[in-house]
C-alpha cells in the first residue's frame, strides 16, 4: 500500500495517509491515457472553421470570354479555384471533432494519471486548504508546500475563501473532487489534494 505524508498549509507534517492501490498504485496504461487526452483536446475544439467553395463565392456567373478564337485557355467562370477570388478546394468546413470513450477506459485513464502523480512524487496531500480569502494567503500556502509551478488544487468541497484566494493565480486550477479529470491531472506539474478529496475519489473509482 502506498503511504504519503499529510501536510498542513504551513508545510508541516501532521500525519500519514494510506492510498488505495487500485486507484493510486496501478500500472499506468499509456495507450488509454493518450486516447483520453486526445478526446479532451478534440472535444474542446469548436470546429467552426469554414471556407467557401466555387459555388459559394460571389460572382463568376458570366463566362469571361468566348470558348474559341481568343488564343487563351477556355474558362467558364472567374470563380474557379485557380482564379483570384476563386473558391477554395478541400478547405475546412464546420464539423465535430468529438470522440467517445467507454466508461471503463475513462476510469482507467484517470487512474493511470493519478498513479503517475504518485510515482513521480508530484502529489501533495494536505489535511485541508483553509486559507483567508486573499491571494497572498494562497500564494504563501503554495510556497510552504513547494508547489511553485502549475498546480492542480483538488478539494472535497469548494468554499468562498478558497475560490477568492486562488482565482487570480494563473498557475492554479481549482477543482472539486467530483470534477477531477485526466487532462487537468496530466497538465499540472503538482497536484495538491485534501485528505477528504482523496477518500471521495477512492469511493468513486474503486
Amino acid at each position: 500500500m502506498n503511504k504519503l505524508s499529510v501536510l498542513n498549509i504551513k508545510g508541516e507534517k501532521v500525519g500519514d495517509i494510506t492510498l488505495n492501490e487500485n486507484v493510486w498504485g496501478i500500472e499506468p496504461n499509456d495507450a488509454v491515457l493518450y486516447d483520453a487526452l486526445t478526446l479532451a483536446r478534440n472535444n474542446a475544439r469548436q470546429g467552426t472553421a469554414d471556407t467557401k467553395t466555387r459555388s459559394e463565392v460571389s460572382g463568376g456567373g458570366r463566362k469571361p470570354w468566348k470558348q474559341k478564337g481568343t488564343g487563351r485557355a477556355r474558362q467558364g467562370s472567374t470563380r474557379a479555384p485557380h482564379w483570384i477570388k476563386g473558391g477554395i478546394v478541400f478547405g475546412p468546413h464546420p464539423r465535430s471533432f468529438a470522440k467517445k470513450m467507454n466508461r471503463k477506459e475513462r476510469r482507467l485513464a484517470l487512474k493511470s494519471a493519478l498513479s503517475y502523480k504518485v510515482i513521480e512524487s508530484e502529489m501533495i496531500v494536505v489535511d485541508n486548504f483553509d486559507v483567508e480569502a486573499k491571494t497572498k494567503s494562497a500564494i504563501a500556502a503554495l510556497k510552504n508546500l513547494n508547489a511553485n509551478k502549475k498546480v492542480l488544487l483538488v478539494v472535497d468541497e469548494l468554499n468562498d475563501n478558497v475560490i477568492l484566494a486562488t482565482r487570480n493565480i494563473k498557475e492554479v486550477v481549482l477543482l472539486e473532487a467530483s470534477e477531477i479529470n485526466t487532462y487537468d491531472v496530466v497538465a499540472a506539474d503538482n497536484m495538491i489534494i485534501t485528505e477528504k478529496a482523496v477518500k471521495a475519489i477512492e469511493e468513486v473509482l474503486v
